[in-house]
This record gives structure tokens, sequence and C-alpha cells, in this order.
């Protein structure tokens, strides 16, 4: 039977980790490449893809200078241990993924964060974005 002492490190041990903060993608983040099945790509050269992360959710932006700034996705998205449960919610062309959850295992290292993911479709990808705010 575990001792009172025990039982305390116990308890203590699982409230440390109950109240971890979450992690947040808050701020402005820009493509800078990724891998599609298998072949990498570079960003565009002639825009700039951007994401704009509040706590939950994102707006993505296609900025050209020069031009007026679309929004072309928007999306909320939650974490689930390594996972990042992202789910379109308005794109501003026809797309195949809206309102479905894609399931990414990401990494945020320095100022970079990694998805890796397969998407309905069957592709998959590894996608790279620098944050910039």
């Amino acid at each position: 039977m575990p001792s009172i002492k025990q039982l305390g490190i116990l308890f203590g041990g699982f409230l440390f980790f109950s109240f971890q903060n979450q992690p947040s993608l808050k701020g402005t983040w820009e493509f800078v490449g990724g891998i599609y099945n298998g072949k990498k790509e570079g960003a565009p050269t002639e825009y700039a893809l951007r994401r704009k992360y509040n706590i939950t959710g994102y707006e993505a932006f296609a900025i050209e200078k020069g031009y007026k700034t679309p929004k072309y996705e928007a999306g909320n998205y939650i974490f689930k241990g390594d996972t990042c449960v992202d789910t379109e919610t308005f794109s501003a062309q026809p797309s195949k993924i809206t309102n479905i959850p894609i399931h990414y295992i990401y990494t945020l290292k320095n100022d970079t964060l990694t998805l890796k993911g397969t998407l309905p479709t069957g592709m998959r990808v590894e996608e790279y974005w620098r944050k910039i705010k």
C-alpha cells in the first residue's frame, strides 16, 4: 500500500502535468517551403503565404506587392499530445478538405513550425512555417 508521501508525490505530479500550458501558435507565420509526396518545394517567389494564428484559429493570406491581400483560407486548430488537429472552415477556392479535421504531427523549434501529415486525398505533406511576428 502506498504511503501518504508517495500518494502526495503522485497527486502533485498529476496536478503539475494537468496545468501545463498548451502550446500556442499565436502570431504571424510565413510559409517557407515543404515536401509533398516526397517532392521538395520552396516558398513561392511572386507572393508570400502567411497565416495569422490566434489562440484557437487562423486566417491565411496571399501577399503580393501592389495587390489587395485576399484571405484564401481560415480555420481552427487544437493540440492533442504531439498532434495539431487543423480544420479548414473557409476556403476562397473549391476545397476537398473544408470541415474535415486533419491530424498533423507538429514540432516547434525556435521560430519554425513543422506540420507533417497525410491529407484526406492521400497526399503526404510536410510544411515549414517561420514565425515573423
